[in-house]
């Protein structure tokens, strides 16, 4: 009998009969599990364990270029850890997002990580693969039918944008991990993937309120982030129907009502509702009560079904070659000119290779210390000590980059200003060379809402025996 038969029958006389019991393993795996932890929690003898892999916070890169985030040999132990700990409970394991982007190239080499585990271990199970990649002729139509709905400030891509796009995904929600429990999958390694399909799946599959199933989901993907203090500590759910409790896996990190209140702001514009492709977890009426000083119970989350569901899709494209030069200076006066200095170094870098470096490249100023990371609307009312300049060139070719930003970081060096005092040098370098190339460099050219008709079809199921 496979684990998905046997969680089945467990819970055969509906989700009242006993609480399900999810562990999730990991936040985002292939970053190191911490191993106490994950014991612990399988001691409990969990009903089914969880891992997110994924994530759009590393940026458009690892999309694009189709390279996994994460190093092959953290990646291979934790998939290691997670695999043998539910093969050893015969209970079943989710992946979602895997190799970070979720992607086909991410997902065929975390497979083929997975099978040569499987293999090395003498692991036998039944395993699906469900793929998120979307057909760009498919976000052609939806855009041409103005069912391509924007988030944020990025404008709606061109079809050319589309064309060039490398990688294109959409993330799942929970019905495409229930098609692959019906085909009792004792293992199931998804493609791009809301976080919380990962852990709402199977008790929604077992028939318990959506509601509180997905709220639980949205807290414990992150495993013990929402403890106090934070970590990456393996994290049980127990949901008892409309409730649930939550419980970190190590004993230094508690659970605590503000702290997991605190948690619905996590990667949400409104604390109060989530969006998924097939519909909406409402939190405005949700209370956090304390069980003791490390676990929280939790009720009122309520579940609101989409009319029509949407998917989100991310697409990268390349826009050429980057390279940066890493500096730092001291110098008040230095300090205090600083625009003026690199504008003039801009255009001194573009007067002199004129004729010699096509235009099309870009140069960016980043002012560590002062505004790099947040524009500020005022500058400070003192002057910081000290300043990082980090100067970013982006063109279409490898050679490009390192000539102009070669040229920036001599000029930078000794660009003339009021109140210099000396001739040797304006920057400081941490190392040599300052000039890093850091390779292609990619941009989001899709990262919208698509309504659609139906979600099978976007997200395709293959199953094989290992």
């Amino acid at each position: 009998m496979s684990a998905v038969a046997r969680l089945r029958e467990k819970f055969a006389g509906g989700p009242g009969v006993r609480p399900l019991h999810a562990l999730a393993a990991s936040g985002q795996l292939g970053y190191g599990i911490p191993e106490p932890a994950l014991k612990a929690g399988l001691e409990r003898k969990p009903d089914f364990i969880g891992c997110d892999m994924g994530s759009i916070d590393p940026g458009p890169h690892y999309l694009g270029s189709g390279q996994i985030a994460t190093s092959e040999a953290v990646t291979r132990r934790d998939l290691g850890l997670v695999l043998r700990g539910a093969r050893a409970l015969d209970v079943p394991l989710l992946i979602g997002s895997a190799g970070c982007a979720g992607a086909r190239p991410h997902l065929e080499t975390t497979l083929a990580l997975l099978r040569r585990i499987a293999q090395d271990e003498g692991m036998h199970f039944r395993l699906a693969v469900i793929a998120a990649d979307i057909p760009k002729d498919l976000v052609k139509s939806a855009h041409a039918a103005d069912r391509l709905m924007p988030i944020g400030e990025l404008p709606a891509p061109n079809d050319e944008e589309i064309d060039g796009t490398t990688h294109l995904v959409g993330q799942m929600g929970t019905e495409a991990f229930r098609r692959a429990l019906d085909s009792e999958a004792d293992v199931i390694l998804a493609g791009r993937a809301c976080d919380t399909a990962i852990f709402a799946a199977i008790p929604e599959w077992l028939g318990f309120p959506l509601g509180p199933a997905t709220h639980m989901a949205k807290i414990i993907e992150c495993t013990s982030l929402c403890c106090t203090p934070g970590g990456r500590d393996a994290m049980l759910g127990i949901l008892e129907g409309d409730t649930f409790v939550i419980e970190s896996m190590n004993p230094a990190r508690q659970a605590t009502p503000m702290s997991v209140a605190a948690h619905a702001l996590y990667e949400q514009a409104d604390p109060y509702m989530v969006q998924e492709p097939e519909g909406t977890l409402h939190l405005d009426k949700v209370e956090y009560d304390p069980v003791d000083d490390r676990r929280v119970r939790v009720r009122g989350a309520r579940w609101e079904m989409a009319a029509k569901p949407t998917v989100k899709v991310e697409g990268a494209m390349p826009v050429g070659e980057r390279g940066v030069v890493l500096a730092g200076a001291a110098d008040p006066q230095f300090i205090a000119a600083v625009d003026d200095i690199t504008a003039a170094v801009e255009k001194s870098v573009r007067d002199m290779l004129a004729g010699t470096v096509e235009p099309d490249y870009e140069i960016f100023f980043r002012v560590y210390g002062r505004d790099g990371v947040v524009a500020w609307p005022e500058p400070p009312a003192v002057p910081p000590r000290e300043i990082f300049v980090m100067v970013e060139c982006i063109a279409p070719t490898a050679d490009q980059v390192k000539t102009v930003l070669a040229c920036c970081k001599q000029y930078l060096l000794h660009h003339g200003f009021p109140g210099r005092i000396s001739t040797a040098g304006n920057i400081a370098f941490p190392f040599t060379p300052p000039e890093v190339l850091t390779g292609p460099a990619y941009r989001f050219s899709v990262y919208h809402i698509m309504q659609v008709d139906a979600l099978e079809p976007l997200f395709p199921i293959k199953i094989e025996t290992l």
